[in-house]
């Protein structure tokens, strides 16, 4: 995702439209992100039985958030992720900056690419591909708002 030229992938007319490209990558950016989080229940690839996996996801613009081995959910206890810092991250980019998304729980790899006869769910990998669909689909929307 950050080897694409992101301008280059946006249609020429958000170049002549102040702040529209900057725009685009934001909206794209948060809605990757959301499809990452996207549970099963609802159409997406994360299976969620307490939240703990959705609520570790953490944003960066130096660095991959790194998996905290010890970090494993309480038996019985829910958790709600708090999209707050992913957003700030998010918000506080520019384009041509890399962004990290990544998540901090034990058993983040084992769910992402399989593990002990489990499946790989491929919540990560499968919302990045859909990084060039989200791009055009944000850009048409945005071009509509603006009724260019």
């Amino acid at each position: 995702m950050a080897t694409l030229s992101f301008s280059a992938a946006v249609a020429q007319w958000a170049d002549k439209v102040e702040g529209a490209v900057e725009a685009v990558f934001k909206e794209a950016t948060q809605e990757v992100v959301e499809e990452m989080q996207k549970p099963t229940g609802q159409g997406g690839r994360m299976r969620v039985d307490t939240g703990f996996l959705r609520a570790s996801l953490l944003a960066s613009s130096t660095s991959m958030p790194a998996i905290n081995a010890s970090a494993k959910p309480i038996d019985g206890r829910p958790y709600t992720p708090d999209f707050a810092q992913v957003e700030a991250v998010i918000a506080g980019s520019d384009i041509g900056d890399t962004l990290y998304f990544g998540y901090t729980a034990a058993y983040a790899g084992h769910r992402e690419y399989g593990s002990n006869g489990q499946p790989a769910d491929g919540f990560v990998r499968l919302a990045a591909q859909n990084w060039p669909i989200i791009v055009d689909r944000k850009a048409a929307e945005l071009k509509a708002r603006l009724g260019l």
